[in-house]
């Protein structure tokens, strides 16, 4: 298979245009720290697009035609938009599938406590990290507090220049020779990633002041109380924007690419693609990170009651039917994919790794060892996708994840494709995978778009 480095191939017009998405992608990146905030900017975009929502079109009893262009969402988490396209729904749609949830720290629901004079949120880890990269870094609180009576805070600092950030400490190294022994799992234990808040006591308190002087700041600031930390969902996330990585600028740096990279290009290509013969799906969902579980996870009905929402608005809803809609699809699942690092070569098969610079990643079968728990596209499927890059001039790779008995990993490909659908493991390459700070190419994101808007016009 020959390598084609995309750079190399881009007139001065394609340059631009790749610039200006890598601008909106970094912009993506800062507003959308969360789940919830990716899908409030997604809403955004997508209605400003032309994009309607179901629900309100239901509540004006209008019905669908082709052309329609219309979103759903569950839990303010997870999202759905459709363009419907001139042939019957019950043929198929082209779907693109990515996630929007990110490793991180959640604030556990009884988390303020003091200590020797320091005031600490608790928290416990979001999905799979290395502990250790988490200490001693620039760290912001993004989420949602909520009241009894249903009252709503939206909460985010460290995110100006204005704004206090958060950390979490680690031992210096004149007196850490024990702790220097252990394996890198354990050398920052889960229960020693608490966020060191404050060290200010408030005046006239006697007991655990510096925490009484925070809960008066909250309640200054938020109107809130101790017990309303109890329906909170506070994630704590490293703080700062989205920057270019490199001397010639190449490459983007960012919390949170895995996976709304996809996730950006995913919905970038959804709302810029028109006049489709078949409809074009984007679902973007929650906790991939830990299993896709949960009513905001691929694993729920969200997905499937949508599109039953779709036929009864389109006036011909049959179980039939949607579940031949379901099975006649085919979908990009979406996730990033591990670029070779010539830094850690023993962790690579370099003949089955990807690379910078080469475009979209499309995997076969993901998985760990002997393919477990993978989805594994079908030759017939690869061979249509393979069509449709060629003919649109868009540069892609095949890869594996690293190799064979080095780990594994998957994406929501196997869930989607219990319905028949033909599914293939897609996404982009990035660097430190799952750290605080990941690098991507700026020529991926670009040829990732491109693959995308051409999978959902031309694909049959």
């Amino acid at each position: 298979m020959e390598r084609r480095n995309a750079w190399l191939s881009y007139t001065e017009a394609e340059e631009k245009e790749l610039e200006q998405v890598a601008k909106a992608y970094r912009n993506f990146l800062n507003v959308g720290k969360t789940e919830r905030e990716c899908v409030t900017q997604i809403i955004r975009e997508a209605r400003a697009a032309g994009y309607e929502s179901l629900e309100e079109k239901t509540a004006k009893g209008e019905k669908l035609k082709a052309g329609d262009k219309v979103y759903t969402v569950g839990m303010k988490k997870i999202i759905a938009l459709f363009h419907i396209g001139q042939d019957d729904i019950s043929e198929g749609m082209n779907i693109l599938g990515a996630h929007i949830d990110s490793p991180r720290l959640d604030l556990k629901q009884n988390p303020l406590y003091e200590e020797s004079g320091f005031a600490y949120f608790d928290t416990h880890y979001y999905g799979g990290i290395k502990k250790y990269q988490w200490v001693t870094i620039p760290l912001a609180i993004h989420g949602v507090i909520v009241r009894k009576d249903g009252t709503k805070e939206v909460v985010s600092i460290g995110e100006k220049e204005t704004d206090p950030v958060f950390a979490v400490t680690d031992l210096l190294i004149h007196l850490s020779s024990k702790q220097m022994e252990k394996k890198a799992s354990t050398v920052v234990e889960g229960e020693n990633l608490d966020i060191l808040i404050g060290s200010k006591p408030l005046k006239g308190e006697e007991k655990d002041a510096v925490a009484a002087q925070i809960l008066k700041l909250l309640n200054d600031t938020y109107q809130i109380e101790k017990e309303d930390l109890m329906s909170a969902e506070l994630e704590v996330v490293p703080a700062g924007k989205a920057r270019d990585c490199g001397l010639d600028q190449s490459m983007i740096m960012a919390y949170g690419q895995d996976d709304r990279i996809c996730a950006y290009t995913s919905l970038a290509a959804m709302l810029d693609v028109e006049c489709v013969k078949r409809t074009s799906c984007c679902i973007l969902v929650d906790k991939e990170e830990i299993g896709s579980v949960g009513a905001t996870g691929m694993h729920s009905k969200f997905f499937e009651n949508a599109v039953a929402e779709l036929f009864e608005k389109l006036g011909d809803f049959s179980e039939l039917k949607l579940r031949r809609a379901l099975a006649h699809s085919t979908m990009i699942s979406s996730d990033v994919s591990a670029a070779y690092d010539p830094i850690y070569t023993e962790a690579y098969d370099k003949k089955s790794s990807c690379f910078f610079g080469n475009g979209p990643v499309f995997c076969k079968h993901t998985g760990s060892r002997g393919k477990s728990g993978s989805n594994d596209a079908n030759a017939e499927y690869i061979a249509k996708l393979r069509k449709v890059c060629d003919e649109n001039q868009v540069r892609f790779q095949m890869a594996e994840l690293g190799k064979i008995d080095a780990g594994g990993g998957g994406t929501i490909a196997y869930i989607l494709a219990q319905y028949g659908m033909e599914v293939i493991d897609g996404g982009i390459a990035i660097l430190c995978m799952h750290a605080p700070w990941e690098i991507s190419s700026k020529a991926d994101i670009y040829e990732a778009y491109r693959g995308y808007c051409a999978f959902l016009h031309d694909m049959r």
